[in-house]
Formats: structure tokens, C-alpha cells, sequence
């Protein structure tokens, strides 16, 4: 290792390293700080996870910021972005000096459809995640020109058939608009490098140096072969292999993650490995455990989601998958960070989210369901690596281990020379697709108006696409989805040159797919005329509009016995609708989102229609997003008769509220079961709220001393503020 006095001269950049406690720097840290890190060049840096990736960027922000300049650090998720802000949050503590002390600023954003971004202009350090920072563009926030640097973190993501086409637009558009600016692209795994670095305009600096040594390895019929050449045994309890090997690990301390196929898997692996490790912990990890699975209790839900992870959490073990509500996933997350959890099992969507290193890692299987294929198929060498990324901590072990599972049928000595020998797939532009080229260059022309034809082929011209596919490819693409935009009156041309209409504005704005757009246009055009002062509802089409769209997400598919009960709903309230619609035209989806607007708690949700609290979560944020979009839309065609009842459908998406609660769930720290308590006893309406007496409110289930008296304060303010 370096030594940190020897290699630095920065004073700035020595306070920060020694406000983290570095007293010597890793070798690939060193190799960004030898290839002009500090000086503004534009960096490619691929090394193993957990090798100081993250303190390279700090330094390059650190320089940005002292030069005067912003810096945005860009991430592929809202999970990620939370944890880079907590570690940049360090920078805050530092003085920049020279004559007057200037203190670092940094903020996050990471959602708000609506935000043009305004309120980040007095940061300096702006974390933000990809499809942030493409609304940004889009709203041409005014501070992005001073930005100085550009950290994309996880740039392997590229090759993403969902990420990838936002994260490669976004890095052309500042290569091209923003040419000044440094850009520092992090990532643990690129076959490619070189192609990317170079279409990049980027310095490569390529290491596999890691803090923890990575040995891999693959287990088979009670014994595993690893990649050093060493061979071990494994106790087997007649349960499941994959548990044995991450008991196996246990020992002094370890921890295991078991990455499974599905949800189904890492659930039950996690019930399997029960027994054997509450066996191993001492008095203290019981206590802690069993403190964990009180909060998971005390701040969840009442899904039998929540309740089998408690249980298992009191015992040391947890599962991890996108069924999880957000502070069930959040305590899961902290307390394996913190040792109380020793094995947890996960889908690999863990992954690619926060940094949660393990001793050992156990790829249970190596298959993966594939929607587009429509069965199960072998996950990639690329992915292989992301998951052996996890191996290691560096805090507590000097190696880390990974092994796949031989499973039945699957020869052990091919998954070792494919897997373990392996190279990763070299990374591919996922811009191909047609509705990727559709949506951002609908965003390029509305945010560029008067762009001529050979500027945005020019533009394309400079992607990865681009350079990966034949020009011809991606012309035609261009020319189709122009064609496309023009024909719906997206766009349209004018001498030559070519700019978004106000529908296309709108459209871009809202960050929707065009197509999205275009059906809900003519939805909404085909609705009649309001002249009965809105009694008339459509709740259920326009329901149908939202989660048919092609952003609506997740979409569940019905069951076999879905159908018959499905079908009474649509019969019953048939007259909602806004077009002939059958069982067989629906998702289960969208049976979800009627009934959590009709109150239906998370425990039903999840009996009745198999709709885990995670699913729900990503539900109700999507729909939500959607109806504020369908109201916009509904704005801009000037239907002032749908504009109320459309505002009530966000609400109730945004709650899970039936409509006599609408008034109550206005109020701040009032959800849906309080405003349910609150109406029950009768308090229909703020007005008789205000009215109640404060011990009267106190005693109200749910409500409660302390909510009452904040209910009371609110309303105070309220009054007072309209008597001024």
C-alpha cells in the first residue's frame, strides 16, 4: 500500500482522508491518483467490489467543488443513491479554505416527477440516480452548466435491457453538452473496458486488486472445489445443500448471503436454515435478534410477508427479495450490515443494490426466470461476478468465498470452467429496442426545439449503439420512431427543422413513453362530456388505462382463479369503464390497486390475491405517478370535468383510501388506517376535528396522545394562517 503522506500534496484531499481515517491508499486508488484524478481527467476506473471505488470519486468531487464547480454523483437506484448521500455526507464536515471558509453542501434527489430540480441550485455535491438526472435535462435545469464533474456509478448497468438506455443516453448527452466537464465512471465488472473507456473519451484504470481475497468455487455431492485448489467437505444435514455450505461459514463470526432462483426459494432457504443458526448464536445475538424482528412487527404491516420474516429474523436469518415492504427491507439491510442477521438469503436484484458483503457467498442455483424467454435459463458470467462481488468483508475477513450449487442434472466440472474460469460478456447497448430510440429522442427534441434532422442522427451517431451496431441500423431506427412522433403529433417540422408540440412537451416532461402518452390522449378524447356535475364515474376505466400502460410496474398476471371473481367486479361496476373490457384484458395488478383503493388491508392483499407488500409499494408509487400524468394530460386537452375526479384517483392510488376519506388523509401524519379510526368515531371532516376535544382524539384507536396533540397544532396553524 501507499503511503497517504508520500502520495498526496493536496491539502484539502489529506484532510479528507484523514477525517475517514486512511492512513495508507489501495493500489487502484493510487492508479487514478498516477493517471490525473485530481487534475480533471476523464477516468474509466474498473476494479473488484469494495476496493475504494467510492473514496476515487470523493477525491475527484473534492477538487471539483474546491475549483469552484458542482458535482453530481449519479446512481441506477433510489437504494444506492441513499447510501452514496450518507457516505458523501462526510464532505459537509470538511473547510475548503483559501481566505474565506466555504462549507460543502450536498443534496439528494431522487424522485418528484414534477421537480424541475431548482431546489438543488445552492448544492454542491448532488447525488442523483440515472433517471433523475435525465428529468433534469429534460426541465434544462439551469445549474447544470456548472457542473464540473460527473461520477456514473455501476456503468456496467449499460448493458441493462431496463437501465441500460437511460444511463447510455445520458452519459452521450454530457459528453456532448457538457464537454468541459470531468467524467469519473466506476464500475466492478466491464469485459469491454477498452471499448467503453474509448467511447468514452475516458483514461482506463483497470485493476483486480481487492482488499479481501476472492476465491471461487463450486460444491458437489457433499464436497466443494475451489479455484485455489484447495477441497473441503461439508457436514450435510439432509436439508439443503445450499444451507449447509452457509452454516459451513458460521464459524468465528462469518455471515452467508444464499442467492436463490425466486422468492419462493429464498424464503424457504431462509426457513431451513433456522434451526442450525439460532443453535450458534450466543445470549447477546439472541437478545439483538429478537429486538430486530420487534421492529419489523412494530413498523411493517399485517402481510404474512412481514410476520415469516419476523420469525425468522428472531432466530438470526432473514430473506431479502422485492416483496418486501421499504422498512421491512430497510431493518434487513441494517442488521446484516451490523452482524445480527448471519444468513440471508436473496433473489438477485440484492445484487446490484446496497453494499452488503458476506464471508461466503452461495449461488443456490445458477438458473433464472426469463420473462422475454418465458422459462428458466442460466444467468451470464457477468452476472456470475456481480454476485461473487459480495464475497469478503473487508472489515473482518482477510478472504471472501463463492460457490455455486451443482444442481441435478448440471455437470460440476462445466459450471467451474464456465462460471469459475469464465469471462464476463462483454457489455451491449440495450438502445436498440424501439421504444428506448422513441422515448429519448422524443425528450432530445423537445429539449433542443429546432433541432435539424442531421443534428439528431449526429447525436445518435455518438452512442454506444452507434459504435456497436451498423449506421444503417441505427438510422433506421431514428427515421421510425421520428415517423412514429410525427404521426401522433409528438413532434413536428417546420423548415427543416424539427420541435416537440405542447403534447410532446407534456409528454417528455412527465417522463412517460410516448405510447403511453398517446393512449391516454385518446382516452381521454373518447370520454363524453361531463353535464351531470361529475357524478359519473370512471374509476375503473381509468384504472385500466394506468396499469395496461406500458410504464405501469410491476405487472402480476392472474391466476386461474382469478378470472370468475375478477369478473363479477367488472360486471358490477361495468359502468366505470371507458371501453369494452373483459377479465381477460386485465392484471392482477390492477384487481390489487381497486381493492387497496377500497381499503383492503395488506394481509388480504397478500391471502387473497398474492400481492406481497413490496409489490403493492412499487404499485401504488407507479399508478400514482400515472394518474398525476393522465391529470396533466387531461389539463392540457382542457377537460376541466375529469380534472377533480382524476386529482381524487391520485389521491386514493397514493393512500389506499375510499373516497369519504379524502378530506382526513389531507391532514399531515394521517394515513389510511388513522383516517379510517378517525371517521369511524365519527370525526368525518376536518371541521369536526378541529372541534374535538384533545383528550377525545387521544382516545380514538390508532390516534393516540401524541398524534392527537400534533393534530391539533396543525390545525391551530392552519386557522391562525387564515385569520392573517
Amino acid at each position: 500500500m501507499l503511503q497517504v503522506s508520500a502520495a498526496i500534496t493536496d491539502g484539502a484531499v489529506k484532510a479528507l482522508l484523514s477525517n475517514l481515517g486512511y492512513s495508507s491508499l489501495y493500489p487502484p486508488q493510487k492508479m487514478a491518483l498516477e493517471r490525473g484524478i485530481l487534475e480533471g481527467k476523464r477516468m474509466l476506473v474498473t476494479t473488484p467490489t469494495a476496493s475504494g471505488k467510492t473514496l476515487i470519486a470523493m477525491m475527484a468531487i473534492l477538487k471539483a467543488v474546491e475549483k469552484g464547480t458542482k458535482a453530481v454523483y449519479l446512481t441506477p437506484l433510489r437504494a444506492l443513491a441513499s447510501e452514496k448521500y450518507d457516505d458523501l455526507k462526510v464532505l459537509e464536515q470538511l473547510d475548503l479554505g483559501s481566505g474565506e471558509k466555504k462549507k460543502i453542501r450536498v443534496a439528494i434527489a431522487t424522485s418528484d416527477y414534477d421537480s424541475s430540480g431548482k431546489e438543488l441550485a445552492g448544492a454542491d455535491v448532488i447525488v442523483l440516480t440515472n433517471e433523475k438526472m435525465d428529468m433534469l435535462f429534460r426541465h434544462n435545469a439551469e445549474w447544470l452548466g456548472d457542473v464540473g464533474l460527473f461520477v456514473s456509478d455501476e456503468v456496467h448497468l449499460i448493458g441493462d435491457r431496463e437501465r441500460g438506455p437511460t444511463l447510455e443516453m445520458m452519459l452521450t448527452k454530457i459528453r456532448k453538452h457538457y464537454p468541459q466537464s470531468q467524467v469519473v465512471a466506476l464500475s466492478a465488472t466491464v469485459a469491454n473496458s477498452d471499448e467503453i473507456a474509448d467511447w468514452l473519451g475516458c483514461e482506463l484504470v483497470e485493476s483486480d486488486w481487492r482488499p479481501t481475497k476472492l476465491v471461487e468455487g463450486v460444491y458437489e455431492y457433499g464436497a466443494v472445489r475451489m479455484g485455489d485448489g484447495s477441497r473441503f467437505k461439508v457436514t450435510s444435514s439432509g436439508v439443503s445443500s445450499a444451507v449447509d455450505l452457509a452454516l459451513d461459514s458460521l464459524e468465528g463470526g462469518g455471515q452467508a448471503l444464499i442467492f436463490a432462483e425466486t422468492r419462493k426459494r429464498a424464503v424457504s432457504l431462509a426457513a431451513k436454515a433456522v434451526e442450525g443458526t439460532y443453535r450458534r448464536l450466543d445470549k447477546a445475538e439472541r437478545e439483538l435478534a429478537a429486538s430486530a424482528s420487534s421492529d419489523i412487527i412494530a413498523k411493517g404491516d399485517d402481510s404474512e410477508t412481514t410476520k415469516t420474516l419476523a420469525q425468522l429474523v428472531a432466530k438470526g436469518v432473514a430473506f431479502h427479495h422485492a416483496g418486501l415492504g421499504p422498512s421491512s427491507r430497510c431493518i434487513v439491510e441494517d442488521s446484516f450490515k451490523k452482524g445480527i442477521i448471519k444468513i440471508l438469503t436473496a433473489t438477485p436484484t440484492l445484487a446490484a443494490g446496497v453494499n452488503l458483503p458476506a464471508r461466503r457467498v452461495v449461488i443456490a442455483s445458477i438458473l433464472r426466470y426469463d420473462s422475454d424467454y418465458g422459462g428458466s435459463v442460466p444467468i451470464s458470467v457477468l452476472e456470475y461476478k456481480q454476485l461473487c462481488g459480495r464475497a469478503g468483508r473487508p472489515k473482518y475477513d482477510t478472504s471472501g468465498e463463492a460457490i455455486i450449487v451443482s444442481e441435478s442434472g448440471v455437470n460440476a466440472e462445466e459450471l467451474y470452467d464456465h462460471y469459475v474460469l469464465g469471462s464476463p460478456e462483454p457489455l451491449r447497448s440495450q438502445l436498440s429496442s424501439d421504444s428506448a430510440v422513441r422515448f429519448h429522442l422524443l425528450s432530445t427534441i423537445a429539449t433542443v426545439p429546432g433541432m435539424k434532422k442531421p443534428e439528431i442522427h449526429e447525436l445518435f451517431a455518438s452512442t454506444l449503439f452507434a459504435r456497436q451496431y451498423r449506421s444503417a441500423t441505427v438510422e433506421f431506427k431514428v427515421e421510425s420512431a421520428l415517423e412514429y412522433l410525427e404521426q401522433e403529433d409528438l413532434v413536428k417540422s417546420k423548415n427543416d427543422r424539427y420541435i416537440a408540440t405542447e403534447f410532446g412537451r407534456c409528454t417528455s416532461l412527465l417522463y412517460i413513453d410516448p405510447v403511453t402518452a398517446v393512449a391516454f390522449r385518446n382516452a381521454l378524447e373518447r370520454v363524453e362530456r361531463r353535464e351531470d356535475g361529475g357524478k359519473h364515474k370512471h374509476t375503473l376505466g381509468f384504472l385500466h388505462l394506468i396499469t395496461s400502460s406500458p410504464d405501469f410496474y410491476p405487472k402480476l398476471s392472474l391466476r386461474k382463479k382469478d378470472y370468475d371473481e375478477l369478473s363479477l367486479l367488472i360486471q358490477d361496476r361495468g359502468s366505470e369503464l371507458l371501453c369494452s373490457v373483459s377479465e381477460y384484458d386485465c392484471t392482477r395488478s390492477f384487481w390489487a390497486l381497486c381493492e387497496w383503493m377500497e381499503e383492503t388491508s395488506d394481509k388480504v392483499l397478500g391471502d387473497k390475491l398474492g400481492v406481497e407488500p413490496g409489490d403493492m409499494h412499487r404499485m401504488v408509487e407507479t399508478g400514482e405517478w400515472l394518474a398525476y400524468s393522465l391529470y396533466e394530460m387531461a389539463k392540457l386537452l382542457r377537460r376541466e370535468d375529469l380534472l377533480a375526479e382524476l386529482y381524487n384517483l391520485r389521491t386514493r392510488i397514493r393512500y389506499g383510501v375510499k373516497e369519504e376519506l379524502l378530506p382526513l388523509v389531507a391532514l399531515e401524519g394521517i394515513g389510511r388506517v388513522r383516517a379510517r379510526a378517525l371517521y369511524s368515531a365519527g370525526l368525518t371532516d376536518i371541521g369536526k376535528i378541529a372541534k374535538a376535544p384533545e383528550a377525545k382524539l387521544a382516545g380514538i384507536p390508532k390516534i393516540g396522545p401524541a398524534v392527537a396533540e400534533k393534530l391539533k397544532d396543525q390545525l391551530n396553524k392552519k386557522k391562525r394562517l387564515g385569520q392573517q
